[in-house]
């Protein structure tokens, strides 16, 4: 088969990991019998620089002509100063729109490797740790009408958070489908003891819940379900919650598993084109240097094997590289903690990952 991927590079060490995540598809594709075509267009503060906007409409095009697409990172501080609406993260909720990606899947999982990198104490890591955030990506806040006026106390800004009926069922349902296949458990996370549309969040979950007497059913309100997560994350499966809840604790969760550069996801919607990206930021502090750890890129193009192209043997072995890799000892900088050596270099990493490949 040959499969069209779109490449979103964008900024900072965006470029380096995904290069490293098209070495490993293209060894991919040797060993399976695949062909991946990459197409490289411009997206954030590289589209700024070239074109004066943060997502322009060929890239639009580009990605809605592609099998998926697979995404490095945007933004950094040479844009900091521009107008919200021209700053490179902007692309980023212009591009789910775009392409209709409502749903996003964050896996958080400890490593046995790594559980000395977490920040938690062994008995907690030690139970270990395996959850699915999903997240509603393209409403609530981050969509929401917003502005600035003349209030009480002077200037005043404002951001509305509304969501839909429609819009909670549909992330429910993607959450509900996602523990059938774990360990069969849903935990919807909401402040409906405060916010009018956590209110209708929960209703609408509870209705819903009914709909999969198999599946295990609660609710937790989000200030607990930050504690919570780090007393006991071993209680979570899979979490489902609002664009910005889930913005924050998938964060949370990524540094239980010991560093935000293991961690990739998945923006899914109706059809099966999705975008894959790690979720850890630009870091243009690094930029350049090759010093990015790529495996939560590595890891976005095992999740866009899995699910845009319905190949789950291939997304398994790149998996399992990751593990031998860390097995191993090897490490890059933000691995490595207190271990004794020297950290691998973002391209010496890769070439471990594709020799266990």
């Amino acid at each position: 088969m040959n499969y069209q991927i779109a490449l979103l590079k964008g900024d900072g060490i965006g470029p380096e990991i995904v290069e490293s995540a098209v070495s490993v598809l293209e060894t991919i594709g040797q060993k399976y019998g695949h062909s991946f075509a990459f197409t490289d267009y411009l997206i954030g503060g590289a589209a700024i620089d070239r074109t004066g906007q943060p997502l322009p409409q060929e890239t639009v095009d580009g990605c809605l002509r592609s099998d998926s697409v697979l995404l490095g990172a945007v933004g950094g501080p040479k844009w900091d100063s521009r107008p919200a609406e021209l700053r490179p993260e902007k692309a980023l909720l212009g591009i789910r729109a775009a392409l209709g990606l409502y749903t996003n899947l964050r896996p958080a999982k400890i490593y046995p490797a790594l559980r000395d990198a977490s920040p938690l104490r062994p008995e907690i890591t030690g139970k270990g740790v395996d959850l699915l955030i999903v997240r509603e990506l393209t409403g609530g806040i981050y969509f929401g009408e917003r502005g600035c006026r003349e209030g009480k106390f002077g200037e005043e800004a404002f951001d509305t958070e509304c969501y839909s009926v429609y819009e909670i069922e549909r992330i429910g349902r993607a959450a509900f489908a996602a523990a059938k296949k774990r360990r069969g458990r849903v935990t919807s996370i909401d402040k409906a003891n405060v916010l009018e549309t956590s209110r209708l969040w929960r209703r609408t979950m509870h209705r819903l819940a009914a709909e999969y007497p198999d599946i295990a059913y609660s609710d937790l309100l989000v200030d607990n379900a930050a504690m919570q997560l780090v007393r006991d994350p071993a209680q979570f499966d899979v979490i489902v919650t609002s664009n910005m809840f889930g913005d924050i604790l998938s964060d949370e969760a990524s540094q239980i598993t010991g560093s935000i550069g293991m961690l990739p996801s998945a923006s899914l919607g109706d059809g099966t084109r999705g975008m894959y990206e790690p979720i850890h930021g630009s870091a243009p502090d690094i930029a350049g240097q090759n010093r990015a750890n790529p495996i939560a890129t590595v890891l976005s193009a095992a999740m866009l094997l899995r699910y845009s192209l319905g190949l789950s043997a291939e997304a398994d072995a790149i998996e399992a590289a990751v593990g031998s890799v860390l097995d191993a000892g090897y490490r890059t900088a933000d691995l490595l903690g207190q271990m004794p050596g020297e950290p691998l270099s973002c391209t010496e990493m890769t070439a471990k990952l594709l020799s266990k490949l």
